[in-house]
């Protein structure tokens, strides 16, 4: 047994060149372009192979995305001691996501890691689940493709490189390396396999300019939602000067300038400035490079961030709020491009007065009928229609407080790890026909104002104090977790974890309807991946 595993991993450290350091010089790349790079910097361990389909040993079996890239290389630098300037691991992770990165439609469903997006669960099938998911996150698997015989590579590459695999929970209770090379490979081989049809059309597809000028609505924690007007240019080989310039919600001017790049001709990174705060952009084109969709996060916290959405043409991409209870006037705010037109908000609903109006923006005073139908209406704005829809509701049922499972991470205190934040936002419902609120039928009302409030999630956690030590919540439903330990104060001095409840309060009327979501806060993560 032991000597069969000494086989296997002198097998995976020769498969990845641990015995076959990168032989390069100082001097820079021969010429400042993807091939010349791999041929200068990468050939003393992968080989050509004559193929023109698969030019470069394992380089040319594998499709990624650009964070995808980043880490192989860089994983090249600190373990197989590549040699190579920043400029040159730019351009090879350019020309790598170009001709070998991942069309649209393979990126997705599973953007959410790109985006830094907290607090995600995600669902695989077991075959994955059990043996790959243990340790990464499903995506970092499904944002890859590759042969069938370099997913076999990969895992020799894992049981090299981690020995121990066999011997993590979940795996010891079966022959995890048999599993994963003669069943799990081939059959990420199928699902992920490096040629298939969405990669040949996009290849294939007409792709578009991003410059021009474009309108964008999201919602940031710290300020709440915003409009603004984003002048996109280009300055040649896809990279773009960008500047912003809008409003907040409650009227604070919104004012910006950065740049962004263009990866596999629709995947987005941006870095702003809005307001003397450093913001980070992973946005997703539509394929007729019309629009704009994905996440705007802080650079030096990318938990404090939201979803925007910009568009190049004709459209509404907000209504806020989006929802008006029977017989109520109420404020509404429809944000888009070019809202030229009369503005009808459905059944039931009038425009009572249009207190301001521009290209982008349209504030009106709205006044739903005590005899409007609850339900869904469609926002117009002359030939335009939004697909976020207007709720007309007789009463607040329920509230949900998104995410309703969360982490948080203490820092900070003298440490060098900042602390891992956390936010939430109160949505509420309307029952349905069937007048009972949680079931299917539920209207959904969209985010509404409330009130933040912490307990303790169990009595273990009242008997130890949680609440005291494990962080505050302030009024806009941001979570600051506590000073990194170890703490005197606490039983056996341990850190300023916790086990919380956190309580969001909606006052909606006459009626004060409450939701709570589950908060867990615990130590620093110490490794730190561009995708976990």
């Amino acid at each position: 047994m032991i000597a069969l595993k000494k086989n296997r991993i002198t097998q995976a450290l020769l498969s990845t060149g641990m015995f076959a350091l990168a032989s390069v010089g100082a001097s820079s790349a021969l010429a400042a372009d993807g091939e010349s790079i791999i041929r200068d910097r990468c050939l003393g361990c992968h080989v050509e192979t004559g193929e023109s389909a698969t030019p470069f040993s394992r380089i040319s079996e594998q499709r990624k995305t650009p964070e995808g890239w980043l880490m192989a290389i860089s994983r090249m630098q600190q373990q197989r001691g590549l040699v190579i300037t920043p400029e040159e691991k730019r351009t090879l992770v350019k020309y790598l996501a170009d001709t070998q990165g991942l069309a649209p439609a393979e990126t997705r469903e599973l953007r959410y890691v790109l985006e830094k997006q907290p607090n995600v669960t995600e669902s695989f099938e077991p075959w994955l689940q059990d043996t790959c998911v243990r340790c990464h996150s499903g995506a970092r698997i499904g944002l890859q493709r590759r042969t069938e015989e370099d997913w076999k590579w990969l895992v020799h590459f894992h049981m090299g490189q981690q020995p121990t695999a066999e011997l993590h929970a979940g795996a010891r209770d079966r022959a995890w390396f048999d599993i994963a090379l003669n069943q799990v490979a081939p059959k990420l081989g199928q699902v992920y396999g490096l040629n298939t049809q969405e990669w040949s059309d996009w290849q294939a597809a007409d792709k578009q300019s991003l410059s021009g000028r474009w309108v964008m609505s999201g919602y940031l924690p710290e300020k709440g939602q915003f409009d603004a007007t984003v002048h996109i240019s280009e300055l040649g080989n896809d990279k773009y000067s960008v500047t912003m310039d809008g409003q907040y919600a409650d009227g604070t001017p919104l004012t910006g300038k950065g740049s962004g790049i263009v990866y596999t001709s629709y995947d987005w990174r941006g870095a702003v400035t809005i307001n003397g705060v450093k913001m980070r952009q992973v946005l997703a084109a539509s394929e007729d490079g019309q629009s704009l969709n994905g996440r705007m996060f802080k650079r030096d916290d990318d938990v404090l961030g939201g979803q925007v959405t910009a568009i190049k043409g004709a459209g509404i991409t907000a209504v806020s709020p989006s929802y008006i209870r029977q017989g109520e006037r109420k404020l509404l705010t429809i944000s888009g491009n070019k809202l030229n037109g009369s503005v009808h908000l459905g059944a039931g609903v009038k425009v009572v007065s249009v207190v301001s109006r521009d290209d982008n923006r349209v504030v009106v005073v709205a006044e739903a009928s005590q005899r409007a139908e609850s339900g869904h209406r469609e926002v117009r704005v002359g030939k335009l229609s939004s697909e976020m829809p207007l709720a007309v509701y007789d009463q607040l049922a329920r509230v949900d407080i998104t995410p309703s499972d969360s982490i948080a991470r203490v820092g900070g205190g003298g440490g060098a790890l900042a602390k891992q934040k956390s936010w939430y936002r109160a949505v509420g419902y309307a029952a349905g026909a069937d007048g009972k609120p949680g079931t299917e039928d539920d209207i959904r009302l969209g985010y509404m104002p409330a009130s933040w409030s912490l307990k303790p999630f169990d009595e273990i956690a009242e008997h130890d104090g949680d609440i005291k030590y494990a962080g505050t919540i302030d009024d806009r439903g941001i979570f600051t977790p506590g000073d990194a330990g170890p703490n005197p104060e606490r039983k056996m001095s341990t850190n300023n974890v916790g086990n919380l409840t956190v309580t969001g309060t909606v006052h909606d009327g006459n009626q004060v309807v409450s939701g709570d979501s589950h908060l867990l806060v615990t130590v620093q993560k110490f490794v730190r991946a561009l995708i976990d």
